[in-house]
């Protein structure tokens, strides 16, 4: 019986309600998705999910969330394996990609698809690594503790400085999420940096881990690992700021998996230095 044909697929927004289909997907490529995700990312832009279907049956998945209107993240593109190799991801791509506009567009590729994205307009910016290991059990430093109502604020400024876009609707659920547990330093009166750790599917990831120094992103892990101490527990660390993967090494943490950080032109400054673990390989 011959394969469906790109033309029989039909790409519609996905919604809330459709997320277990997009995880479980996630979870068998081994990406370890947040078990709370969902609320964050579809706060940020409930317009920026799809699915891809064939006779009302799910076969491919991507999102394309928009951040201000200069940015976007593509993420979560994946073609059921059976279905692979007909053109349906391709068809999904370009249904989706219209949803960015004129943004730059960022993601975090796999090795396998890189090439693609590539002939595609992306441009690699740098690698990041997930080092994964068994979380240490060490004393939380004094000086951290867990994130309040009244640091949002200041947060979200901190986390503008280290990101290409403000994000002030997705950091209100992800701060807050479901069995995320956020910490930050301060010292004067000024955050120095935060983090925030949640439940995966396959362990706790750490994510984001931004710090104004090596010793400010030592303390803010130490904190986050504590919440976790003799489980595994994953962190994504770009290779531009060894400090974050010499932080990672020393922990006795190793590199399970590598993704790219591609965009399709220039994004918005901001301090690479300060980002010792991506928020997330999914929105970015």
């Amino acid at each position: 019986m011959a394969s469906p044909a790109p033309e029989d697929l039909v790409v519609t927004r996905a919604g809330l309600d459709d997320w277990s289909v997009i995880k479980g997907w996630a979870a068998d490529e081994g990406w370890n998705p947040g078990l709370a995700d969902a609320p964050a990312f579809f706060a940020q832009d409930p317009d920026g999910f799809f699915l891809g279907r064939i006779d009302g049956e799910v076969v491919s998945a991507i999102s394309v969330v928009t951040y201000g209107t200069d940015y976007a993240f593509l993420g979560h593109y994946l073609v059921r394996p059976d279905l692979r190799g007909h053109g349906h991801g391709l068809t999904t791509w370009k249904t989706a990609l219209a949803h960015a506009g004129n943004r730059v567009i960022g993601l975090d590729g796999v090795v396998a698809q890189q090439d693609n994205y590539r002939r595609s307009g992306f441009e690699s910016a740098h690698r990041t690594v997930r080092f994964t290991g068994t979380a240490p059990t060490a004393r939380v430093p004094a000086d951290i503790r867990a994130v309040r109502p009244e640091d949002v604020e200041d947060i979200t400024a901190y986390d503008a400085t280290c990101t290409p876009a403000d994000r002030p609707r997705f950091l209100a659920h992800w701060l807050t999420g479901p069995g995320h547990h956020a910490v930050v330093r301060r010292v004067g009166g000024r955050v120095t940096g935060y983090g925030v750790i949640r439940p995966g599917h396959d362990c706790p990831r750490i994510g984001p881990l931004f710090a104004d120094t090596a010793e400010d992103a030592r303390a803010l892990f130490t904190a986050l690992t504590a919440e976790a101490a003799g489980r595994p527990v994953a962190v994504d660390v770009p290779e531009t700021n060894p400090a974050g993967v010499a932080l990672a090494e020393e922990a006795g943490f190793t590199p399970s998996f590598e993704t790219a950080r591609m965009y399709t032109g220039p994004v918005r400054p901001h301090s690479q230095e300060r980002v010792f673990g991506v928020t997330t390989l999914e929105l970015g």
